[in-house]
């Protein structure tokens, strides 16, 4: 067993401006492109191993947002949220073998832009209410699944918690406290299904130092941002994450 990272130029060509992507999403800012971060990868090794270099990055990045954020934390958000995401992790773990990747990820793809062309062409009034919490449930449920097998949880996620209105920096908070509970549950799964070499883990810590760097730029400019930019561009990253998806999902 090769201890040693991959070499390979091509890989760090597309694999560094990944880990930027990812961070700057897992910071909140621009949430929604850290989905694209495993197929930008996956241009230069195989999905699965993609996905296993990138879940040390991922601890990092939900350590550093948050130790910035641990103050601006919804709660009661979060304690509704964990049992759903882990439920969608452990159903992931069970169909891991049989479900294939491309497939879930087209059809997160789809889902995503189905949500924004109806927030698009029928957009909420100001003063209408909250989703039901079954739909969060749902929602949540499949954000754990897709993240699981693809690490894309964001999209199904931001459907539900987008329409809650939430200031940009508990928004971040959130969804970083939140992630940071999901991405730990599959560190034992990946184990047992075998996605761990010491080859992807030194890559990975070849790759550690990029991580930091998004995330405190995500952080601060989350702190900053009007609340109508800042979800335009969730929106935007989204958008993207769907497009792209759908295309890998149907025609890569």
């Amino acid at each position: 067993m090769s201890f040693a990272p991959i070499t390979d130029p091509w890989f760090y060509a597309v694999a560094i401006p990944a880990v930027l992507l990812m961070g700057i999403s897992k910071s909140g800012f621009g949430s929604g492109f850290g989905a694209l971060a495993v197929p930008m990868m996956a241009l230069a090794v195989t999905v699965p191993q993609a996905a296993a270099i990138m879940m040390p990055l991922l601890l990092v990045m939900d350590i550093l947002g948050m130790a910035a954020l641990r103050r601006d934390v919804d709660w009661r958000l979060f304690r509704f949220l964990v049992p759903f995401a882990l439920l969608g992790t452990l159903i992931g773990t069970l169909l891991f073998r049989w479900v294939d990747p491309r497939l879930v990820a087209g059809l997160v793809g789809l889902l995503t832009l189905l949500f924004l062309a109806q927030r698009l062409l029928f957009p909420p009034r100001p003063d209408a209410p909250p989703p039901p919490r079954w739909v969060g449930g749902i929602l949540t449920v499949t954000s754990g699944f897709t993240s699981f097998i693809a690490h894309a949880g964001g999209p199904p996620l931001n459907a539900y918690v987008i329409p809650l209105k939430l200031r940009p920096v508990v928004f971040t908070a959130t969804m970083a406290f939140l992630f940071f509970v999901v991405n730990l549950s599959k560190w034992v799964p990946y184990a047992w299904l075998g996605l761990f070499d010491w080859r992807n883990f030194a890559t990975s810590l070849v790759l550690i130092p990029f991580a930091p760097l998004g995330v405190w730029a995500g952080v601060a400019l989350a702190r900053r941002i009007q609340p109508v930019l800042f979800y335009r561009m969730v929106y935007l990253g989204m958008f993207l994450t769907g497009v792209k998806l759908v295309w890998d999902g149907w025609f890569g």
